[in-house]
Formats: C-alpha cells, sequence, structure tokens
C-alpha cells in the first residue's frame, strides 16, 4: 500500500533543497513555481527516502487565468506517493520546463499538452504534435478555443 506524503511534509524537504520554490499546499498537493519544476523534480528523483522514479501522469487544467500543470508521482522503492502542481500564468506563450530528462514517460504527456492545451515544455527534444495533425491552428481543450472557419 501506498503512503502518500503530506502537501506540508513534502513542501518542508523541498524548501530546503530548492528555497523559493513553494507557493503553497493544501492536504495532499503542493504548489511549486513554474520556473522551479524542473530542479524540484530532479531533487524529487534523487533525495534519499524519497526517490520517485515513477511519474504516473502529467495533466493540465485552464482555469481561464491561468493554467495548472499536476503531476503525479510514485517511488517505487519508498513506497510513496504525492502531487505538485505549477500554475502557469499567461495564454499567449505559457511555458515551464520539461521533466524528459528526468522521467521518459513525461514525453507524450507533455507533447499532448501542448497539441490540446497549447502549453509549451522548454528543453522537450520532439515538442510536435501528437493528436491533431501538423498546420492544425490552435489547441482545442482550451476553454478560449473557438473552431476555426471552414
Amino acid at each position: 500500500m501506498l503512503t502518500y506524503l503530506t502537501g506540508e511534509s513534502l513542501a518542508q524537504r523541498i524548501e530546503v533543497a530548492c528555497p523559493d520554490a513553494v507557493k503553497g499546499w493544501k492536504r495532499s498537493d503542493l504548489w511549486i513555481a513554474p520556473e522551479s519544476v524542473l530542479d524540484v523534480s530532479k531533487y524529487l528523483s534523487t533525495a534519499p527516502g524519497m526517490k520517485f522514479d515513477l511519474l504516473n501522469s502529467i495533466s493540465a487544467v485552464d482555469y481561464i487565468d491561468h493554467f495548472e500543470i499536476v503531476y503525479h508521482l510514485t517511488s517505487t522503492s519508498e513506497n510513496l506517493s504525492i502531487v505538485f502542481k505549477a500554475k502557469v500564468y499567461g495564454r499567449d506563450n505559457p511555458a515551464l520546463p520539461s521533466v524528459i530528462s528526468i522521467w521518459q514517460g513525461a514525453d507524450f504527456q507533455e507533447r499532448e499538452i501542448w497539441d490540446l492545451m497549447g502549453v509549451t515544455f522548454q528543453g522537450h527534444p520532439n515538442l510536435k504534435r501528437i493528436m491533431l495533425w501538423d498546420g492544425y491552428e490552435g489547441h482545442p481543450l482550451r476553454r478560449d478555443y473557438l473552431e476555426p472557419p471552414r
């Protein structure tokens, strides 16, 4: 059975390794600064007593004024599970660092989020459409998306 770390206990650990990365927590969730995603991910994947080696999923939610990118991680060696999130503001070019260098499983998930929501993952080696065809205009899961005229 997995143990879920609370947002507060996770925040305390991350604050030591990545100062100013933590933006808040609530129950089992933790919010970090978007620019700190890569540093926090590196820490979580290598920290003694944690070693989060499995990226279960990355998803995105459009809240109109910001996008929230949600990471679900598991440590198979420590039997732990966590959720951390990053809020990305701006609709013109929302971006945050890619975590593909840490978890290869991020490849398709980051591409899908870029394709359908328009959030760019900086440093991704192959950020191209995965669901829609090249040349498709827009990102159809955005709340402000309007189908292009035919």
